[in-house]
Order: C-alpha cells, then sequence, then structure tokens
C-alpha cells in the first residue's frame, strides 16, 4: 500500500463512518477508483478503531453513566428501574445479531459481499428505506424512551452494515426513525450501539490486514496507524457536526447523496470503466 493510499483511505473513514453513507461502501468505491486494488475489509474494521475511539471520548460522560449504572443495577433496585440501565441493556442486546451473523459470514463478508454491483445496489434501496423512515416516521421519542424491541429491531439494522453500501449509521438511523426515534436519539444511540461491535471486529482483524499472503495491498504498521489516527481526529469533527445538523434538518441530503453515487457507479459499472471485483 503507498502512502497516499493509506492517507485517502483514513480520511475517507473518517468522514464517512458516521454519516448514513457507509463508510465501507466508500472505502471499496475509492479503493478502486483512484488505486485500482480494494484495500480490504480487514484494512476497514482496523481504521474503524480510529472512529470508535472518536465515539468514546465525545459519549465519554454518557457511557460512564451507562456502565456504571448497568453494574450497579446487579445490587440496586432502583438503578434497575433507571433509564440508563435499560439503554445500557439494549446495548448489549443489540449487539448480539451483528456479532453473530459476523462470525457466520465472515468469509462472504470479506469476498463476495464486496462486489462493487452489491455496494450500488444496496446504496441505492438503502437510500429508499432511509427516504421513506424520514417521511413516515413518527419522531417522537428520546433514548431514554426506547423499549427492548426498539434494541432489537436496531440491531438487526446494524448487522445488515455487514454488507457494504448498507451503513452501519445509516441502518440504525432508518430503523431508529422508523420505530418512532426522533433524529437526534436514533444518531445517538446509533454511535452508542456501534461502540462494541466495531471494536470488536477491529481487534480480531488487525493480524489479517498484515497479512502478506492476503489479496489486494498490504499496508505498512505505520501506514496503519496514521491512517487510523486520520479517522480518529476527522471521525471526532464529524460527530459533532452530524448530531447538529440531524437536531436541525432532515436526512434527504444523504438519502440524494446515496442515490447519486449508486447510480453513478452503476453506470460506470456498466459501461465497463471499473471493474466489480
Amino acid at each position: 500500500m503507498s502512502w497516499l493510499q493509506a492517507l485517502v483511505l483514513g480520511l475517507v473513514q473518517g468522514l464517512t463512518e458516521f454519516l448514513p453513507i457507509s463508510s465501507s461502501g466508500h472505502l471499496r468505491i475509492v479503493s478502486e477508483l483512484f488505486f485500482d486494488s480494494d484495500a480490504g475489509a480487514s484494512f476497514t474494521a482496523v481504521t474503524q478503531l480510529g472512529t470508535e475511539l472518536a465515539v468514546l471520548i465525545y459519549f465519554a460522560r454518557d457511557i460512564w453513566r451507562l456502565l456504571t449504572t448497568w453494574f450497579r443495577g446487579f445490587v440496586d433496585a432502583e438503578a434497575r428501574r433507571s433509564a440508563d440501565y435499560r439503554v445500557a441493556w439494549y446495548v448489549i442486546i443489540g449487539t448480539l445479531p451483528i456479532g453473530l451473523l459476523g462470525l457466520v459470514f465472515k468469509d462472504e463478508i470479506r469476498s463476495g459481499a464486496r462486489n462493487l454491483w452489491l455496494v450500488s445496489t444496496t446504496l441505492v434501496v438503502f437510500a429508499l428505506f432511509l427516504a421513506a423512515a424520514e417521511r413516515f416516521g413518527p419522531q417522537r421519542r428520546a433514548v431514554e424512551q426506547m423499549t427492548l424491541r426498539d434494541g432489537v429491531v436496531m440491531g438487526f439494522a446494524q448487522a445488515m452494515a455487514l454488507i457494504p453500501g448498507v451503513s452501519r449509521s445509516g441502518g440504525t438511523i432508518t430503523a431508529g426513525l422508523a420505530i418512532g426515534l426522533n433524529r437526534a436519539a436514533a444518531a445517538r444511540y446509533s454511535f452508542l450501539l456501534a461502540i462494541p461491535a466495531v471494536f470488536a471486529s477491529g481487534i480480531f482483524s488487525i493480524p489479517d490486514v498484515f497479512d502478506r499472503t492476503g489479496p489486494g495491498p498490504q499496508p505498512s504498521v505505520a501506514q496503519m496507524v496514521v491512517a487510523t489516527a486520520i479517522a480518529f481526529a476527522v471521525g471526532y469533527a464529524t460527530i459533532a457536526w452530524l448530531l447538529n445538523w440531524v437536531a436541525k434538518h432532515s436526512v434527504y441530503v444523504f438519502v440524494w447523496y446515496r442515490l447519486v453515487l449508486g447510480l453513478t457507479m452503476m453506470g460506470l459499472l456498466s459501461a465497463g470503466v471499473v471493474n466489480a471485483t
């Protein structure tokens, strides 16, 4: 892997991880368009450690409050009646689908699922789902008003992001809007829900990303560290921007972006300008 590729992909990861436009899809597309090679699912998973570290720092108070309340709930009945205790359990339960499906379909995720026809199609299809959720979702409830059903639904929505092009935040925000959460609540819970799964995926992918016998360009340790650091810095700024944006605006700008990108890629693939695999 060249230094330019490592720097560009780290920047792309930081910019797109939290927006409902699919970071894995963008890394796949940028790799193919500008570097003529796929950096791979492992590179994506490891650079996501940088963006999730940004989440840990940005939401440090919320995370600490949820954790302490959850542990206190084992011995304190009053803590078990709090919204924080419930939300902590919803994050744990909501993480199970992506963890189980990620293990079962690990090989497919790293190979066939990275086909650019599939990435382009999911960009378009899930743009329409996001638009429908924005248009028809009640958008009345805050995170503290979530139920166990909400946690399970958003957990399965997150699991769909195992397919590049779906988007982890896009899937969970879409589901959140559809079940009645307001945009700020859906985005906030989406960030919290991603933490366990992304850290586990990133840590387990570290050996794979440095496997010199694997396909595609292999980054050096220095390149991987720098790309992850860039993803962290840019991702931190993106969190603040997105939370402010969704509190005041609809998500239609992301819908139109996904549609334009997905249809453009379909055109390039049909014309033979880029290869699907």
